[in-house]
């Protein structure tokens, strides 16, 4: 009898893990971090391309971020990306050198991005389940192709719960841990 591969199904349920810590970090919570600009797209030479790709990003002070843009070309185009990518910042161009103040955090604002953090926790919860979910189909399908015995599959189908109960742990924890920073004053 032939062992289910489950290094995939583990494989994609830390990439949903992943990709919600990703998504968190595009969150702000009052302070500056160079991370918070990760996410932001500038319309460069044609293309699209990651601010880190076009200037330096640095954390000078708690509240500024700044990006030391290469090309003065691109420096309208810098202020207009951080401007659209929804993240509530408002830049000022000084020459090469894009400044980014980030303002205080009001509690209704806060209240909002405790409630975006929550949507994608619950994405990243049902990409776990719908890893499961194909991780079941398979076993069962091995199970009436004689490929696994009853009791194999049982088995089968007990790893990946457990498998699945430990990733919606992190993510609740990861969670926990993104709405206190948020929530912090």
């Amino acid at each position: 009898m032939a062992d289910p591969d489950i290094s995939d199904i583990q494989r994609r349920m830390d990439g949903a893990l992943t990709a919600l810590k990703t998504e968190f970090t595009g969150l702000r919570t009052g302070r500056a971090s160079v991370s918070l600009l990760d996410r932001v797209m500038v319309d460069a030479y044609g293309s699209m391309m990651p601010i880190a790709q076009v200037g330096t990003v640095n954390v000078p002070e708690p509240r500024m971020i700044t990006v030391n843009v290469w090309d003065k070309g691109l420096v309208i185009g810098v202020q207009k990306a951080i401007r659209e990518a929804g993240l509530g910042l408002n830049p000022a161009a000084d020459g090469q050198l894009v400044r980014v103040p980030i303002p205080e955090l009001s509690q209704e604002r806060r209240t909002e991005l405790v409630k975006i953090a929550h949507k994608y926790t619950e994405q990243a919860r049902v990409s776990v389940r719908n890893v499961r979910r194909d991780g079941m189909d398979l076993l069962k399908k091995m199970e009436k192709d004689g490929k696994l015995s009853q009791d194999e599959q049982r088995t089968w189908a007990d790893k990946i719960q457990a498998m699945t109960d430990s990733h919606i742990g992190e993510i609740d924890k990861a969670l926990a841990a993104k709405e206190k920073e948020i929530m912090q004053i």
